[in-house]
């Protein structure tokens, strides 16, 4: 197929690109290689690459001449930093996503293959005792304050048991971010009944691995940790550090995307077994943005670690660097969030490949993205 990955300069997009041209995909890319992310054209970029801005129609329609279908990536990424990033989320990630959908219809482009987030669930999946299943309500600051960082029950503010999220969960946005990946996910379910076309939203846990951005608050926790250890700095880690989450390397990431192009591609040639579209009708499990022509699926190693494990094991690679663990907080955290892969494993063959200590210890020396120029990150 002939694909279009936007965002493929960046961390994530351009592990997928290099994986679609290693299956025998024609692969172009979309990139802003925007100052606050790129020191001009990375040197790991070796295909074709449109030079643009994805909220721009004209842009995105020179990128999308000849494709079979797109790879969505481009996005400004994290939780923000203050209220001034709400406007920017949204332009960037939620205007920027309804630009290239509307393109794709005129074009002709019935497949697509998005990146979503773990963060449209908010909060992970707790159990109480007595009350069962709950969704508790975000941690009050005096809580937080006061280091009791484990959320309670809603009804009888008793402690909770963690489990896995399943893509059926209700989803609950805790943050800019958040809000901005929950459109996407509604904005491509509007593409795909309006156009009969397929998507597949792949909400990504905390991936982590080579060309991580570095020195930017805008980075996941492993890219920050890293660059403190090698600036000689002690990772400070929040709250207890008993924050539990699943770090799943980006070159798994990549082959998710491979494996879910190819499920949309079944679902438009109505090779898969499904009717219509994807033949969900919203009465199978699926929730909200799921009814239509759109599946979504956790992308996850399935090995769950505290974030202060993650920052020790990394720090075990620069020697005798302890992490510290401050005690606090930000407030649009969660606590814990821990995937269950197992539709995806299902109906796309994905099974992560990469254990978390193989994968530390290469990331621990892998090379990273140079320090942006600008704050924000958009790819």
């Amino acid at each position: 197929m002939r694909v279009l990955v936007t965002g493929a300069a960046g961390f994530i997009g351009s592990h997928i690109a290099e994986t679609m041209q290693a299956a025998g995909h024609d692969v172009r890319g979309l990139d802003s290689l925007t100052p606050a992310v790129h020191n001009g054209r990375p040197d790991h970029i070796t295909g074709e690459l449109v030079v643009g801005d994805v909220r721009d129609p004209a842009v995105v329609n020179e990128a999308l001449a000849g494709m079979d279908a797109v790879c969505h990536q481009a996005a400004m990424v994290g939780l923000g930093v203050d209220l001034s990033d709400l406007p920017v989320y949204a332009d960037v990630n939620v205007t920027g996503s309804a630009v290239l959908l509307e393109a794709m219809g005129q074009h002709g482009i019935s497949r697509l293959v998005f990146a979503s987030s773990m963060v449209v669930y908010g909060e992970g999946a707790y159990d109480c005792g007595t009350h069962g299943r709950v969704r508790p309500l975000p941690r009050h600051p005096a809580d937080l304050t006061a280091a009791r960082f484990e959320p309670r029950c809603p009804t009888c503010a008793q402690p909770l048991t963690t489990t896995t999220v399943g893509e059926e969960t209700s989803l609950d946005p805790r943050n800019a971010y958040a809000a901005s990946k929950v459109a996407q996910e509604h904005l491509s379910a509007s593409w795909a009944r309006l156009t009969g076309g397929a998507a597949v939203g792949l909400r990504y846990h905390n991936v982590y691995g080579p060309r991580m951005p570095r020195d930017t608050p805008y980075s996941g926790v492993a890219a920050i940790f890293r660059s403190c250890l090698e600036n000689g700095v002690p990772p400070r880690v929040f709250e207890d550090g008993g924050q539990r989450r699943d770090f799943v390397h980006v070159r798994d990431v990549a082959q998710a995307n491979l494996l879910a192009l190819e499920a949309v591609d079944r679902a438009v040639t109505g090779t898969d077994g499904h009717t219509g579209t994807d033949g969900h009708t919203g009465t199978d499990g699926h929730t909200g943005a799921e009814a239509g022509g759109l599946r979504c699926y956790n992308v996850a190693s399935g090995e769950p670690h505290t974030v202060g494990e993650m920052a020790s094991t990394l720090a075990a690679g620069f020697g005798d660097i302890e992490p510290v663990v401050t005690g606090e907080f930000r407030l649009g955290d969660v606590r814990h969030i821990v995937a269950s892969p197992d539709r995806a494993a299902r109906d796309l063959g994905f099974r992560a490949q990469i254990r978390f200590a193989e994968g530390i210890a290469e990331f621990a020396h892998a090379p990273l993205r140079e320090p942006a120029t600008l704050t924000g990150a958009r790819s």
